[in-house]
Formats: structure tokens, C-alpha cells, sequence
């Protein structure tokens, strides 16, 4: 699986920098957690790596190649967007039609059967019963909707996978299942992971290192444990110390 590196990235929307100079390399196998304030970049860098946008400055590579103007579904990345990105047509799982979750098996052209198997065992993972199976998207949760965008994503093994607050409208015991399932499916497609979130507990459950991101600068990337005995500045230590739930690493 390959790295991620970003060089002096930067993004402008108009008048606003919503990257700003970003340099960060994730490495292979990496699962690197982005996090901070609303409205600090994390999303936006994510869609930068994915190429979903353009950097305005600076330059992407996947795997050594510069990916500044390949298209996204080129680029070998998978991504879980906030908003489901479920589509409205399609129900939840059909071995036989284009489902939304059988849809990248259907277009790899698995076999009924094989993509029956598949889909069976990840819906188990995420939690999603064969009652949902025959469900459109506007008949589902917003939970259920998230469940089903993430497991559309476990179906198939990219070399990056990149996640935008996945767990974001699960319920507390959903969360934690599905925080352990992807963890899982990290360790087993040995893939390098992108995931962003503005819950701290999320990413010192999952991160090998955490990026904190403020105004869309890097503010520090550490791991959880050097985080939280060594912030870089203040904001990042009162960012991190903040969270009561947080473990408290002592020497």
C-alpha cells in the first residue's frame, strides 16, 4: 500500500484559505486521524487527496506519483463522505441488481453469489440486517445510512481509504462496533487510512498518529501519546486536554 504525502499544499475558496501551506506525509499502512475545529481544513484536505478538488498551490503524491491532475477515480482511493453519498435509486442490497452496496462488486463484475457472500459478511460487521436489505435511502436513519456508506466501502480493498466522520450520527454501542470494524478492516486490507473527526476519543481509539489542524495550517502530528504529554503550543494542548473522556497517558 502506498504513502500519502502533501507538499505545501494550500486551498483557496475566493477570499478564504481553507488550506494553508499543508505538509504532511502519511505513511504506508498509516492510519493517520485529522483533527480540529470546525472549518480548519480537515475536510477540504481529505477532498484534495481524493481529487475531488484541486490544490490551488503545492502538490499530491500517491505512491510516489504526482496525482495533482489525475482524476479521482483513478487515483486508487476510496472515500466515506459525511453526508452518506447514498444513491436514491438503489436500495440498501440486492446480490442480483445494482445496489448501493453491491455496487462496486457489480461493476467488477463479481458473480451473484460471490457478492451475496461478501455483502452478507459486511453487513454483519457494520450492523446492518437483512430487514434493511430491500430499504431505498430515503426509508433508512440517518445511522442506518451512515452504516450502509460505510460498509459500500469495506466491500472493495483500495489503496487509500479516506473517511469523513463516519461514526458521526451512530448511537453510542453502533459507534463503538464500528469503530472496531474498521479498525479491523484496516489491519486487514493493510491499508493506508485517512479519517477525519471532531471527536477525540475516536481518534486516540484509532490513530497511529494524529494531524491537529487549526485555520487550515498544521499545528502538529504526533501520536496520541506524544500529544497529549508534549503539545507543540497551546492551542494544541488545550485542544487535546480538553476532551474528559481522553485517556491520561502518564511517564
Amino acid at each position: 500500500m502506498p504513502k500519502v504525502v502533501l507538499a505545501e499544499v494550500t486551498k483557496v475558496f475566493g477570499s478564504v484559505v481553507a488550506v494553508d501551506g499543508l505538509t504532511l506525509q502519511v505513511e504506508d499502512e498509516e492510519f493517520m486521524v485529522l483533527v480540529g475545529p470546525t472549518g480548519c481544513g480537515k475536510t477540504t484536505t481529505l477532498r484534495l487527496v481524493c481529487g475531488l478538488e484541486a490544490p490551488s498551490r503545492g502538490s499530491i503524491y500517491i505512491d510516489g506519483n504526482l496525482v495533482n491532475d489525475v482524476k479521482p477515480g483513478y487515483r486508487g482511493v476510496q472515500m466515506v463522505f459525511q453526508d452518506y453519498a447514498l444513491w436514491p435509486h438503489m436500495k440498501v442490497l440486492d446480490k442480483k441488481s445494482y445496489t448501493n452496496m453491491s455496487f462496486p462488486l457489480k461493476i467488477r463484475k463479481w458473480l451473484p453469489q460471490q457478492i451475496q457472500d461478501k455483502m452478507e459478511d459486511v453487513a454483519q460487521k457494520v450492523g446492518i440486517g437483512r430487514e434493511l436489505f430491500d430499504r431505498w435511502p430515503k426509508e433508512l436513519s440517518a445511522g442506518q445510512k451512515q452504516k450502509v456508506a460505510v460498509g459500500r466501502a469495506m466491500t472493495v480493498s483500495p489503496k487509500v481509504m479516506l473517511m469523513d466522520e463516519p461514526l458521526s450520527n451512530l448511537d453510542p454501542l453502533s459507534r463503538l462496533k464500528v469503530r472496531t470494524e474498521i479498525l479491523e478492516l484496516h489491519h486487514e486490507t493493510r491499508s493506508t487510512t485517512i479519517f477525519v473527526t471532531h471527536n477525540l476519543a475516536d481518534a486516540f481509539a484509532l490513530a497511529d498518529r494524529i494531524a491537529v489542524m487549526k485555520d487550515g495550517a498544521l499545528q502538529q502530528v504526533d501520536t496520541p501519546e506524544r500529544l497529549y504529554q508534549n503539545p507543540a503550543n497551546s492551542f494544541v494542548a488545550d485542544f487535546i486536554r480538553s476532551h474528559e473522556l481522553l485517556p491520561r497517558f502518564r511517564d
